[in-house]
């Protein structure tokens, strides 16, 4: 689907500059308007206005996956950001219980009401197309990063059937990050996962452009600290962590995610050779 809202691309793009120059400070920011709804994936997320005159695209804590999918989304998303590579900006969105009464469709009606509450946004990229690895080209370096994020995070959803990345103003931008760490849908089983590789990287839709792995595995071990790992989960909100489904408390979850984060990026050298195998 074809999108054109009119919007500012300048503003936006210096906007993101910016905020791709700052350090781990997620602004909160309050859903003002509801425009669209995004059908193409199973979540249902929307296109909305905030307070700060910002557009974004809303993920739902009230959506399938739930705030599983928020906390991936965010902890991925900051992790890439980190490393180099393009990232819409993050928000927390505050999302009140007014706006399922205006709408129509009662799918939507129900999302946004086990929603409310705080959500996460992404910065809307105006008039950005899905990346094509039949027409665009990707630079091996940021390819070989993307890989082996994917590798770190496990996330299994960046292939040619769905790419998760974006084309805009000539540049790959990373996005959809929440189908990582799916270990922790299952949180009593989580530490199984700390000494596995990623088998699924043989079906990454930038695989084949990375040919760089080696030397990105050195710029990724230099750019992400314990410190940093640290500060992302701790940004994590409270009540995302408070999951009915386990008897793990949200301090344990913190200590599993940067644990799990830090024991990836201790064995990148197997996720490299892994990788590079299976080119």
């Amino acid at each position: 689907m074809c999108l054109v809202i009119k919007y500012s691309l300048l503003t936006t793009y210096i906007f993101l500059i910016f905020v791709c120059m700052k350090k781990i400070d997620i602004r909160t920011v309050n859903v003002i308007q509801y425009l669209q709804p995004l059908r193409e994936g199973g979540s249902l997320p929307a296109i909305v206005k905030a307070d700060d005159d910002f557009l974004y695209v809303l993920k739902f804590r009230g959506a399938g996956q739930g705030k599983m999918a928020l906390i991936a989304e965010f902890i991925g998303g900051e992790l890439a950001r980190a490393i180099g590579l393009k990232v819409p900006e993050l928000v927390f969105m505050n999302l009140d219980d007014s706006f399922s009464k205006t709408q129509p469709d009662e799918e939507i009606q129900d999302l946004l009401k086990f929603s409310v509450g705080l959500n996460l946004g992404l910065q809307f990229l105006s008039v950005a197309i899905t990346y094509d690895p039949l027409v665009n080209d990707v630079d091996a370096m940021i390819a070989s990063k993307v890989v082996l994020l994917d590798s770190i995070i496990s996330n299994i959803d960046r292939t040619d059937k769905n790419t998760n990345l974006l084309h805009w103003n000539n540049e790959l931008w990373v996005i959809d990050n929440g189908a990582s760490f799916y270990f922790h849908h299952n949180w009593e089983n989580w530490r199984n996962h700390l000494t596995r590789t990623f088998p699924l990287i043989k079906d990454h839709v930038l695989l084949k452009e990375a040919t760089k792995l080696n030397e990105a595995a050195t710029e990724i071990k230099k750019l992400v600290s314990k410190e940093l790992i640290n500060e992302i989960v701790s940004s994590i909100p409270e009540d995302w962590l408070i999951i009915e489904s386990t008897t793990m408390t949200p301090a344990q979850m913190r200590a599993a995610y940067i644990e799990f984060i830090t024991t990836k990026l201790t064995n990148i050298d197997l996720l490299v050779k892994e990788a590079t195998n299976a080119r």
